[in-house]
């Protein structure tokens, strides 16, 4: 789910970074990806991406416009390989047009719980974690994140979130 910034750390060197979006123009002016992919998740929840294919995947600040979340975080979980971590951030700011209603409804901690339902109702993650990644006060707006290991789907002895 990117646009023209990915929200990567730059002091970081990637092999490669897929970006998936609704916005052509905007995913070729976003200069950290080396690879675009126009796709509507809301209207195909299905990756165009090889099972196994990466070795992590970030959602920032768009989970609330999923409107069929939990078949997403499934297919994100095909596409990553075992033990890879998925990472949802989010603010409190949003579209109000756009998000869903359950997210409109929550608060913060309501909201991280939420993703954590994401992960646990994909079957495809272990146990998430919640995150306050904010700012000290006043400095900007809040940041969280929710965080979740890719499941081996053929090892038996692992579960999803219980």
């Amino acid at each position: 789910m990117s646009s023209w910034v990915s929200h990567l750390p730059t002091d970081v060197t990637y092999s490669g970074v897929t970006g998936l979006g609704l916005n052509k123009v905007e995913l070729e002016n976003n200069p950290v990806l080396t690879r675009r992919t126009v796709h509507d998740l809301n209207q195909d929840p299905t990756l165009p991406y090889d099972t196994d294919e990466f070795d992590g995947a970030v959602v920032s600040v768009s989970v609330q416009y999923l409107t069929r979340p939990i078949e997403v975080f499934a297919e994100v979980g095909r596409v990553l390989k075992p033990g890879a971590p998925f990472a949802i951030t989010f603010s409190n700011r949003m579209f109000p047009t756009k998000a869903v209603r359950i997210w409109q409804l929550f608060g913060d901690e309501q909201r991280a719980n939420l993703v954590a339902l994401y992960f646990e109702l994909s079957k495809a993650f272990a146990k998430a974690r919640a995150f306050d990644l904010s700012p000290a006060p006043f400095q900007s707006d809040p940041v969280y994140a929710v965080v979740a290991e890719a499941l081996d789907p053929a090892a038996s002895d692992e579960t999803a979130i219980t």
